[in-house]
């Protein structure tokens, strides 16, 4: 799986979410209905147990851990900021 965060999204965590420094950033899966799409992602500042792809972008590190990589198999994350909301697209 590879894991890539925009430049807008990285402004965005920086300027609207205020993550400073060497912030760690844990991308997860949730559970979020029971509809055609009941799974989604959540994000949390956190430090990594068991990472399972890492990616560091202007100080700021991004990752998934092991248990959530499952949703993501041979695919790709994008991580972007549209109209000032954060956006994960699956391709």
């Amino acid at each position: 799986m590879d894991l890539v965060i925009s430049p807008s999204a990285l402004s965005c965590f920086r300027h609207d979410w205020g993550y400073k420094g060497e912030d760690s950033i844990r991308i997860f899966v949730r559970y979020v209905s029971g509809g055609t799409e009941p799974y989604g992602f959540g994000i949390m500042k956190d430090e990594p147990m068991d990472p399972a792809v890492v990616v560091k972008e202007d100080r700021l590190t991004f990752y998934m851990e092991n248990k959530d990589v499952w949703f993501l198999e041979r695919k790709k994350l994008t991580v972007d900021c549209l109209n000032g909301d954060i956006v994960f697209l699956v391709g």
